[in-house]
């Protein structure tokens, strides 16, 4: 169980740093470092990882089926939409406010929602209710990282335009993308639990537990980078920025894009890992606690970096405040996990 846990929690750690390439390429746009992230992370993980893990993969596929794999690869692509709907919320509603809104929606969409759907009578057990309460625990944990986020921000620089120069839009329209992204961007969470036959299948053919769920991640993985590359390179043709990717000091660039696309795709490698071993209910009570994991971490990388420097006492308080209540959250999901597998 404990190592378990850890697998789950190093998931949500690569999950967070990952981005943060992002943040440390100023000389090429924000398109730039996605698309190459999206190319590298096609290339380099999926299909080698499930080639060198899974034996007989084009076999596994034929014996689990057309609609697992097809399955995998909807999900795959449900999750590279919401990735974009997520960038245009953050654009709309601002970064402490949208994530704040998006991370609670892909708990309620990427754990309950599944659970209610694939087996209800769990959701009103002492497991799921435990499972529900979690939820709550972390979504304020969530929000009270993003007001301080939010605080931090307007303290640090009070007249900083929208992201991108871009003045935000209509809030109606930003609650839309925030509710969209949401709900897409958990179906990374929907391929453990509804393409299980895929598993089970890589499972049979002679891969370990730890190995078979790359039969599965694949096709998912595929889609996903796909439609983010693709989405992202077109965004370079037409705002002609791709000769940016030959811009002096590049190559060090590169290697950040390498970073992101390897670390990318690992971070669900090594969760999925974690909830192989938790047991059948182990996606639904793992999954918050691999955002909760992503949070934290991202949340510890801005002290390092100096991010949350010169701001308020009651600022900081109410950061540590909500690492806390996460801290909480974490707890009451292993309990929901016992539960649940009881």
């Amino acid at each position: 169980m404990n190592s378990a846990l850890g697998l789950v929690l190093l998931g949500g750690m690569l999950a967070a740093l990952f981005i943060v390439p992002t943040t440390t390429t100023p000389r090429w746009k924000w398109e730039n470092i996605w698309g190459l992230g999206s190319g590298l992370a096609l290339v380099l993980v999926p299909w080698p990882l499930a080639w060198l893990t899974v034996p007989h993969l084009m076999d596994v596929y034929r014996a689990a089926g057309f609609w697992p794999v097809a399955l995998a690869f909807l999900f795959g692509i449900g999750w590279g939409l919401g990735g974009i709907f997520w960038g245009q919320a953050i654009v709309m509603l601002g970064l402490g406010l949208g994530t704040s809104i998006m991370v609670g929606l892909v708990n309620v969409f990427g754990s309950p929602v599944p659970l209610a759907i694939k087996d209800p009578a769990k959701l009103t057990s002492s497991g799921g209710l435990m499972l529900l309460l979690a939820m709550a625990i972390l979504i304020v944990g969530v929000v009270i990282c993003a007001l301080a986020g939010k605080n931090r921000d307007l303290e640090l620089a009070p007249k900083t335009p929208a992201a991108g120069g871009i003045a935000k839009k209509s809030f109606a329209v930003g609650l839309l993308f925030c509710l969209l992204a949401g709900a897409l961007s958990a179906m990374n969470n929907f391929g453990p639990i509804f393409a299980q036959p895929v598993v089970k299948a890589a499972e049979n053919a002679g891969a370990s537990p730890l190995g078979s769920m790359n039969a599965m991640w694949a096709p998912l993985f595929t889609a996903n980078y796909l439609v983010n590359g693709g989405y992202f390179f077109y965004l370079m043709f037409r705002r002609r920025t791709l000769p940016l990717l030959r811009t002096e000091g590049s190559p060090g660039y590169w290697l950040q894009a390498l970073f992101m696309g390897i670390a990318w795709p690992m971070c669900l490698v090594v969760y999925g890992m974690g909830i192989n071993r938790l047991g059948a209910y182990g996606a639904y009570t793992a999954y918050p606690m691999f955002l909760g994991a992503m949070i934290l971490t991202g949340n510890a990388v801005g002290v390092m970096r100096g991010e949350w420097r010169g701001t308020s006492g009651r600022t900081r308080v109410l950061m540590v405040a909500g690492v806390l209540v996460l801290a909480m959250a974490f707890i009451v999901l292993g309990k929901a996990n016992r539960l649940l597998g009881s």
